[in-house]
């Protein structure tokens, strides 16, 4: 947009608002009926409305009226909700400085608790704990059941806890750095892992996204009276292709992994599909260190609020 007077484009969103302004008071007075006013409201009415004169400064002075960008005023009423409502979630997410906590029953009597909270915006930092929460039986057929559930034992209460971070990456090489450690003390074992992503938009249509993770497993046993406990590390490399159609929604993944107990690489191939509000069904083929074939197929569901 070039600027030819400054005082005219200065009065332009006056003259935008008063122009919706009286679209609005002309479709209200076609759709709402009014009471005739009586011949004094009349008169009175007369006396107040200014009459116009000649010498009124024009509003239209300096502006061509064929030039004028009336796009803004054609704005979808649906892109201006979207709008609100992200900065809504956004404000709320900001507002809440509290741990998150989910929990969810289990079949065998234990429940799923699980806390996280976001520890710093820098880096997207965040730490959490998984537990299973076994709650002690309060009668007999509480204990029977709970018992049949478990294969004759009662389930115990486990937990892990973790810390992710998600960090840029370097420049051309990679996009997103992601780091996450776990630590499990009740089996006593233990999990660091980081993985670079690059995504490599192929056209209009295509995207591939390449990943490539690495984790060190550590896992001890407990001592007991005349054998000392020991310590022993394993290590893993990940890769990882996926093509996604924009589309449809369809994805293509191949892969390798390898690690250090079976030295070995084992092939996977793999597809997913989006069908609708967060649905996926997503099925896999893929090599096992027995020499076997493993094969899946999953649904999953997201929803985000």
């Amino acid at each position: 947009m070039h600027h030819t007077t400054g005082l005219g484009w200065a009065r332009l969103p006056m003259l935008a608002a008063a122009f919706i302004f009286g679209s609005v008071l002309v479709a209200s007075a076609q759709t709402v009926p009014t009471m005739p006013n009586s011949p004094a409201e009349e008169a009175d009415e007369a006396e107040e409305a200014p009459a116009a004169n000649v010498n009124d400064p024009d509003v239209l002075n300096g502006i061509d009226v064929d030039k004028l960008d009336w796009v803004q005023l054609g704005a979808d009423a649906s892109t201006l909700r979207d709008e609100i409502a992200a900065k809504k979630r956004a404000a709320k997410a900001a507002g809440n400085d509290g741990p998150n906590w989910s929990s969810n029953a289990n079949a065998n009597g234990s429940s799923a608790v699980n806390v996280k909270q976001s520890i710093t915006p820098f880096w997207d930092t965040r730490i959490g704990a998984d537990m299973t929460v076994a709650r002690d039986p309060t009668t007999m057929s509480e204990l029977l059941a709970q018992k049949a559930a478990n294969g004759g034992n009662l389930p115990t209460s486990s937990g892990s806890a973790w810390a992710a971070a998600t960090a840029p990456g370097a420049g051309s090489i990679w996009d997103k750095t992601a780091v996450e450690a776990r630590v499990d003390p009740g089996a006593e074992n233990s999990k660091l892992g980081a993985s670079l992503t690059k995504s490599v938009p192929l056209s209009s249509e295509y995207g591939l996204t390449l990943q490539h993770g690495y984790s060190v497993n550590q896992q001890g046993t407990t001592p007991i009276p005349g054998i000392a406990g020991h310590i022993t590390r394993s290590s893993e490399i990940d890769q990882q292709a996926k093509v996604t159609i924009t589309d449809t929604g369809t994805s293509f993944i191949a892969g390798q992994t390898l690690s250090s107990s079976d030295d070995k690489w084992l092939r996977k191939f793999g597809a997913e599909q989006k069908l609708y509000d967060g649905v996926t069904i997503s099925g896999s083929v893929g090599e096992t260190a027995q020499g076997t074939t493993s094969k899946s197929l999953t649904a999953g569901f997201k929803k985000s609020w």
